[in-house]
């Protein structure tokens, strides 16, 4: 949408000095560039692919990195918000056991805040708010019958006992690889979650960590996605991944997520090119020809740093082997949008709630706390995802705002319904990302064409979220791919 493109430039110029600098920079490459040379060229400027390139120019190597969008970041996303201030619209949260994006922002002075918790989750559900504590015996489990609590509970120990069974460099593997992977996760949650309130709770916690269905999803996909959200010395597990204290939403950064990307493109100065789209990648003899809009890199090496489904968009020469690329036709996005709505305070605090919701029902079924770490304003975040998102998918931006906004009134009351301002980030509309947060595999697919993920192809690398051991699907787990790709790549040249 013509609002959401404004957006994302103008968040370009409110960056912070360095960022801004280095930004200003890879623009300029960008209206210079004709031919280049380099070792490497690393084709996407998100996460993976600016943190391969640092690594590789830090031993010594000549970089080009190649980006479509006239801005870095991929799927991390700062929107300018018209009285001042940024909220995320893509990748924002981070927590225990995410060490490298801890790291990169660490290092590149980016800090960070906790996530709003303080007060009262709500469970809307058949019709029925019910504020809950969350710092109790169940914790952040919303308050459903004793049954489904019950059975809710040994669900989840089955599902991390299981996902101890995963491993994470090789889900295919697995000693029930094949029988895992010939099942959705609907279909294992119908024989295991057979109380109703319980199968409820984990089709939000599907829809709401995945942005898809639980029928979408390879039950061996899903138990790989809970081994990788931890690291080498903690295992995976389901709570990690829901929790906010203690799990993947525990913290936020200071000035916004893509602050990170920003800095980090800015170390590299017009090694960075913006606004160029890679058509085609070329095997020339010793070399590979990287043709994008306005620019061609000759290189050594090319990293391909983008979804799996957005890689397929590139044409290859020679064509790729079969398993490659039957691998990226069935890797396709989840559904996902955003929607932020700014009010003048974060009033949902003053009544003793953190702005999180579980919900059975509206285009909304959960809900954040984006407020600013000094509350100078008021944010209410909530995802649209898998199903909801694909509805609204062709829908006007009023008429999105106008289904979120009645769902805000049923949750917060009428004041939700009248913000100063709402922000709207659909991925599923972005030409080059399709989708988020991750790209999906549903049967057959991990064990039958898991094992070209991260397979080079000659002198083609694949980065990217996607293709991580650890934190698949997340901030850290672009990082994590982008440090060892180059690693790969540092081996071969």
């Amino acid at each position: 949408m013509a609002t959401e493109r404004q957006l994302s430039r103008r968040s370009l110029l409110g960056a912070a000095g360095a960022g801004a600098a280095g930004l200003t920079a890879a623009t300029a490459g960008t209206a210079a560039a004709a031919t280049r040379t380099a070792d490497v060229c690393v084709v996407g400027a998100g996460l993976a692919g600016l943190t391969a390139a640092r690594d590789l120019v830090a031993a010594g190597k000549s970089v080009v990195v190649l980006e479509a969008r006239d801005r870095v970041g991929g799927r991390v996303l700062n929107l300018s918000l018209a009285g001042g201030g940024i909220t995320e619209g893509g990748g924002e949260f981070i927590g225990p056991t995410q060490d490298r994006i801890k790291a990169l922002a660490d290092s590149l002075g980016v800090a960070t805040f906790a996530t709003y918790n303080t007060g009262k989750n709500l469970l809307y559900k058949d019709g029925k708010k019910t504020p809950y504590a969350t710092d109790g015996l169940l914790g952040s489990v919303p308050p459903i019958d004793a049954a489904g609590l019950a059975n809710a509970a040994i669900v989840q120990a089955t599902l991390d006992d299981l996902a101890k069974q995963i491993p994470v460099d090789a889900p295919w593997t697995a000693a029930k690889a094949e029988e895992w992977d010939r099942q959705t996760f609907e279909t294992w949650l119908r024989a295991n979650a057979v109380i109703p309130s319980a199968k409820f709770l984990f089709d939000v916690a599907c829809t709401s960590i995945f942005s898809a269905e639980p029928r979408e999803l390879s039950f061996l996909y899903v138990l790989f996605y809970i081994a990788a959200a931890g690291n080498a010395s903690n295992p995976g597990t389901l709570e990690r991944l829901t929790e906010t204290a203690g799990g993947a939403q525990e913290l936020r950064f200071v000035g916004g997520s893509q602050q990170v990307p920003i800095k980090l493109a800015a170390t590299l100065g017009d090694r960075v090119v913006l606004n160029a789209p890679v058509r085609s990648i070329t095997k020339s003899g010793s070399q590979y020809v990287v043709t994008a809009d306005g620019t061609t890199v000759t290189a050594r090496r090319v990293v391909v740093a983008v979804p799996p489904p957005i890689a397929a968009r590139i044409t290859y020469d020679p064509v790729l082997p079969a398993a490659r690329d039957q691998l990226t036709q069935r890797l396709p996005m989840a559904s996902v949008g955003k929607a932020i709505a700014i009010y003048d305070t974060p009033f949902w605090r003053a009544d003793g709630l953190n702005g999180q919701v579980v919900s059975d029902s509206g285009v909304v079924s959960s809900t954040f706390d984006n407020s600013p770490p000094d509350a100078s304003y008021g944010a209410l975040m909530g995802f649209i995802e898998a199903d909801e998102a694909r509805r609204f998918d062709a829908a006007s931006e009023a008429e999105v705002r106008a289904a979120v906004l009645k769902d805000y009134a049923t949750y917060f009351g009428e004041k939700a319904a009248s913000p100063s301002a709402f922000v709207l980030q659909r991925w599923n509309n972005e030409p080059y990302t399709r989708g988020g947060p991750v790209s999906i595999a549903a049967p057959g697919v991990l064990t039958q064409y898991g094992p070209a993920l991260r397979r080079p192809v000659g002198g083609i690398h694949w980065a990217g979220t996607e293709t991580s051991t650890y934190w698949i699907g997340y901030m850290d787990g672009a990082v994590r791919s982008g440090e060892r790709v180059a690693k790969e790549v540092l081996e071969m040249l």
